[in-house]
């Protein structure tokens, strides 16, 4: 059945949300033309923004002008901002829908922000920075009648539509274990993670053009620390999430998605060497463990993450003379999946000649296809014609939370017997200010929703 704005509204009911807010304005038929606004305008910003004609972006904000250089002479009519509760203050009626890249941390209120004026929204990944969130941005969308789109590009590519009609038609067999192992872990001057100088993080001047206050956010107040912003902020778990929440939602999106996994009821972590004794800040080395409990008639599945510590077990049946850098495999009773980093080019494990022949005879394509790794065009139509894109809030929020489930885990070590229900790491009541994290005055949104 196709799913549409409107039938996800009307399922708004059963999430005991009451009476539904739609501002006239969402109400209306679509125009052709959407005016954007993007919040977050450098890196993933500008991957948003350049998918969209210059003249439809009518506000771009950042807090940092570090960043804004290529995309303020790119798109040189739009207005500029720092704050986006100003621009909302003062452009509430000029803008349709909104495209944010920040910082993980600030994910949530730029997002809550847009939907509360009826905006529709398209967040990068990971889609928030805590399970609270996740739930709230769920609710969110479906009380104030928006359109969503959590910007993992894998989830519109070709390649994971795949995995999931093969393991449909039963070439896998039944998966009982999924692996993921390599990526972007090691800390390094040029990369997405790195760490300061010695422990407590020392003082540094606040650069020019930051403003350091709005890039915190809802984060509790510290002095600046040049290895915090504008690049290896996912090393510091206020900020960001790690390596895991960032690329769980590209390398286990396709086994979520296909094995329809729902939410882990334990999490196991091994985390041989923390980096500070303060858990503030990502590990080189971990090895996550998720139970996933029998869903129907499929039976129940370990899953692991392993970063910075190895491969995967080489089997012979895999016809491969040694394992991949990275990548995900699905092990199943009859056959092993693998994809990369990204489920871009899913493959069988299997020697080439056997692997040759199936490619002539895979299963029917049963899944209507999208623009290749364009999620941003994928909503932008969701938005035209009334639908709703694959990895839309409800879908988006709970690949989120599995991985910030597993996030935890790596964070403060141990198991977690998860109750998805009430949101809780049973047993360990010092883990319910990282499930509901704290803010700072002027930061708080969506409890009206609860």
């Amino acid at each position: 059945m196709k799913s549409t704005r409107r039938t996800f509204l009307k399922s708004a009911s059963t999430a005991g949300l009451g009476a539904l807010f739609i501002p006239n304005f969402i109400e209306r038929p679509p125009s052709t033309k959407l005016r954007f606004a993007m919040i977050g305008v450098g890196a993933r910003g500008r991957a948003s923004w350049s998918q969209v004609a210059v003249e439809d972006i009518v506000a771009m904000c950042d807090v940092d002008d570090r960043m804004t250089e290529q995309a303020y002479k790119t798109v040189p009519n739009a207005k500029k901002y720092k704050d986006f509760r100003v621009m909302f203050d003062e452009m509430a009626n000029e803008i349709d829908a909104v495209m944010i890249a920040t910082p993980d941390h600030t994910h949530f209120p730029a997002a809550m922000a847009a939907m509360q004026l009826g905006k529709h929204v398209l967040v990068e990944k990971p889609l928030v920075h805590n399970i609270w969130q996740c739930r709230t941005m769920k609710k969110a969308a479906k009380h104030y009648g928006i359109v969503s789109q959590m910007a993992n590009q894998g989830h519109t590519t070709h390649g994971i539509r795949l995995v999931k009609e093969w393991f449909d038609a039963g070439i896998l067999g039944d998966v009982k274990e999924v692996i993921r192992w390599g990526g972007p872990t090691t800390f390094n001057p040029d990369g997405y993670f790195s760490k300061p100088e010695g422990f407590p993080f020392p003082e540094h001047e606040v650069p020019e053009g930051l403003d350091w206050d709005l890039w915190k956010g809802p984060a509790a107040d510290r002095p600046f620390n040049n290895e915090y912003a504008p690049k290896s902020w996912r090393t510091f778990y206020d900020f960001g999430s790690g390596a895991m929440a960032d690329w769980c939602c590209h390398t286990l999106d396709a086994p979520f998605w296909a094995l329809d996994l729902g939410m882990p009821h334990t999490v196991d972590a091994v985390v041989p060497n923390p980096e500070v004794p303060d858990h503030s800040m990502i590990a080189q080395e971990s090895t996550i463990t998720w139970q996933f409990g029998a869903r129907g008639n499929k039976p129940p599945v370990t899953m692991k993450w392993i970063e910075g510590m190895g491969k995967p077990e080489l089997k012979e049946e895999y016809g491969l003379k040694e394992m991949p850098d990275n990548g995900m495999i699905m092990i199943g009773s009859k056959k092993t999946l693998y994809h990369g980093g990204r489920p871009n080019n899913p493959r069988l494990l299997v020697p080439e000649e056997e692997w040759a022949d199936f490619q002539k005879n895979k299963p029917a394509e049963t899944i209507p296809r999208v623009e290749e790794e364009k999620p941003v065009q994928e909503w932008v139509a969701a938005i035209k014609n009334d639908t709703l894109p694959g990895s839309n809030f409800d879908y988006g929020a709970d690949l989120t939370e599995m991985g910030l489930v597993g996030v935890l885990a790596q964070r403060f070590g141990g198991t977690i017997k998860y109750d998805e229900k009430n949101m809780k790491a049973i047993g360990r009541p010092e883990l319910d200010a990282y499930i509901k994290e704290p803010v700072r005055e002027g930061w708080s949104y969506g409890e009206d929703l609860w």
